[in-house]
């Protein structure tokens, strides 16, 4: 059984501690900032991506994600949102500029919502997932999980079927986003699996966390991003 994490409303950003693991929330769907505003935040590379999306829904939410990115970021560095800069792995993880490597994040965005997770503690990956019905999911399974899982998916009952393959989904995503080397890309060869913990960010979805080492869940901050004009950002 996982956590349901309760959220603490914040417009300033902890002192985050060395290892340390702090987790941000914000609503990308109407409830959230308004979208104008939050494509004023927005770097050149987001700004054209965000108006490529010609639906409007898709692009309202990819805005809101990527605004409250930058305010997160900006947080921690002290620095205006729109003057966060970020450099690109192989893969094209995304890491901050300015915080060479000192400051590790990694977002996930899913119907409705996003999370942020930061990290002192080296490189860090998210996934989020809204528990919605798939009628795949055993194809999808038998194409990425390993055989073990895939028999663990195939023993299950089938009401227990969508909640496992949501569990292992998640936890191969963030495996795959903590060191940025892409969901189908095997793991270098010296390279150890990381940690993985899941938690439940909202009812109905489920989200994993990976990172070489992860603290105790108790020790996680769980942030929730307060709109736009409640705090000093501009």
């Amino acid at each position: 059984m996982h956590d349901l994490i309760h959220w603490q409303p914040n417009a300033a950003a902890p002192a985050i501690a060395p290892g340390g693991l702090h987790l941000w929330h914000l609503s990308t769907d109407a409830r959230g900032d308004d979208p104008d505003s939050c494509l004023a935040l927005l770097g050149e590379r987001q700004r054209r991506r965000a108006l490529g999306l010609t639906h409007a829904g898709f692009r309202e939410r990819y805005i809101r994600a990527q605004a409250g990115l930058r305010r997160v970021l900006g947080l921690y560095l002290d620095i205006p949102p729109r003057a966060v800069g970020f450099t690109y792995g192989p893969a094209g993880k995304p890491a901050v500029a300015q915080a060479l490597g000192a400051l590790e994040f990694n977002l996930t965005t899913t119907g409705d919502l996003a999370l942020i997770a930061i990290s002192r503690g080296g490189e860090v990956g998210i996934d989020c997932e809204w528990l919605r019905p798939r009628r795949d999911l055993v194809a999808i399974a038998r194409r990425v999980f390993t055989a073990d899982e895939v028999a663990t998916l195939l023993a299950a009952p089938e009401a227990a079927r969508l909640d496992y393959f949501y569990h292992a989904w998640t936890a191969l995503e963030a495996d795959a986003k903590a060191d940025g080397r892409g969901l189908f890309r095997s793991r270098a060869p010296a390279a150890s699996p990381p940690q993985i913990r899941h938690c439940i960010p909202a009812p109905g979805h489920i989200a994993a966390v990976a990172r070489a080492q992860l603290p105790p869940r108790e020790e996680w901050l769980t942030l929730d991003l307060l709109p736009l004009g409640a705090d000093a950002l501009p």
